[in-house]
């Protein structure tokens, strides 16, 4: 499929029926399967040959799903998993051990950086969060001989920043450790960072994937533009002990990182997605293309029209062209700046709680990237777990209020807005 247009594989993905077999990609619900011969079950153990033998590891309707995925973002592997949060852990925990460190920008989704703060601490590994609009120097200036991962969003959640890719893939490469990144809110159709020096993507798929709000899930693919055998990665190198001494190197070549993943992490971690699931987010795939350019469309014109509303202090949105991401919006997502984001209303977190009692059409869900829109306050909700100062570092204000605009009439959502900011201001 590689040889059409990037709108044809969200359509056709990988998913080709021979003769008489379902013209749409079936849902496999079946935890096992059936086999005659026993040496080529081995083989299947033995990863000599390709095939599903436990849903736990691989399922058709699953496989279908990550070589879309995979196929749309440009790598050489996939492996979708239950939720964007075993994404990000699986990420990190596949080359990360106790005692490596992983620099990650600041201005991340609350939930990451819990992860990352709290819990990978306590499994021993260490992390260092930066200010993604520092210069070179500076994060640089943050490595440490056991860094292993670099880490950073293409949009920040909520925050609104704009990963500068030429910067932090220098940096990865000065310190010749892989740049992670985390695509969710871009998706394939706005950014492919991997032609921007990402190594490795992830996603949470409940999210512009999925495009409904109806099922949970992440992936994660690989890029399969990095060198592994640097002396920094000895578990992608060296005999792996529990797995008959695999050397997933040597054995897979560029796709050792996304097997490692599958065989080693998923094997003794699950985090497996359903297969009805994986059918979803196939699906969702199909109107990728067509979502994006609207969510992106009605974005900018919701944050054109708060910029001029008299009960608005602030706007962020990339795609405006006041806003300081505008040139590496334009940059890395020439075709949309996606379709989320931000506002200050005046009067403050009281005033934003009492803008969400006089909206119809919008409504106050914990979610993003549905295609309906919806509001959200993030000091309260998604980043409550954060300290005051954490939050302020993660772009996160008391006055903020985050949008993820759908695709429903535009004059529609700015009227209820207009409506509802009027009445909150009374």
């Amino acid at each position: 499929m590689t040889k059409y247009r990037f709108n044809t594989n969200c359509v056709q993905g990988t998913y080709n029926p021979k003769s008489g077999e379902p013209r749409v990609l079936p849902i496999t619900q079946s935890t096992t399967f059936s086999y005659d011969d026993p040496d080529y079950v081995a083989d299947l153990f033995d990863l000599k040959v390709g095939g599903s033998f436990y849903t736990r590891l691989g399922n058709p309707t699953t496989d279908a799903f990550e070589g879309k995925m995979n196929l749309l973002e440009g790598g050489v592997g996939a492996l979708a998993l239950s939720s964007g949060q075993s994404a990000s852990l699986f990420a990190i925990l596949n080359i990360c051990k106790a005692g490596d460190h992983v620099i990650s920008s600041s201005s991340i989704y609350g939930g990451t950086y819990n992860l990352f703060n709290v819990s990978l601490r306590k499994l021993g590994i260490d992390f260092t969060f930066v200010d993604p609009d520092a210069d070179k120097d500076t994060i640089l200036a943050s490595a440490k001989p056991n860094t292993k991962v670099i880490f950073g969003e293409t949009i920040a959640n909520p925050g609104m920043s704009i990963l500068d890719f030429d910067k932090f893939s220098f940096i990865a490469k000065q310190l010749d450790i892989p740049l992670i990144v985390d695509n969710t809110l871009a998706t394939p159709y706005l950014c492919r960072p991997f032609e921007h020096g990402a190594n490795i993507i992830i996603h949470s798929t409940s999210k512009y994937t999925d495009g409904h709000a109806t099922s949970l899930g992440g992936i994660l693919i690989d890029g399969g533009n990095f060198n592994w055998n640097n002396g920094k990665f000895p578990d992608l190198v060296e005999p792996d002990p529990s797995y008959h001494g695999l050397e997933y190197v040597k054995t897979f070549g560029t796709a050792a990182y996304i097997v490692k993943a599958r065989v080693h992490l998923l094997r003794d971690y699950g985090c497996t997605p359903s297969p009805f699931n994986a059918f979803m987010f196939h699906l969702g795939l199909e109107t990728l293309h067509l979502r994006m350019e609207r969510h992106s469309e009605n974005a900018l014109k919701l944050a054109e029209f708060l910029q001029s509303h008299p009960c608005v202090d602030w706007v962020k949105y990339p795609g405006l062209k006041s806003d300081p991401y505008f040139p590496l919006a334009q940059k890395y997502m020439p075709k949309g700046a996606s379709g989320i984001l931000s506002f200050g209303i005046k009067g403050g977190a009281s005033a934003g709680k009492e803008l969400v009692k006089h909206l119809d059409l919008v409504r106050l869900v914990v979610h993003l990237g549905d295609l309906r829109t919806s509001i959200l306050h993030p000091a309260s909700t998604t980043h409550r777990q954060l300290s005051e100062k954490q939050q302020i570092e993660s772009g996160i204000l008391p006055e903020m209020i985050r949008v993820s605009v759908g695709i429903e009439d535009i004059d529609d959502i700015i009227e209820d807005f207009d409506k509802a900011l009027h009445a909150a201001a009374k």
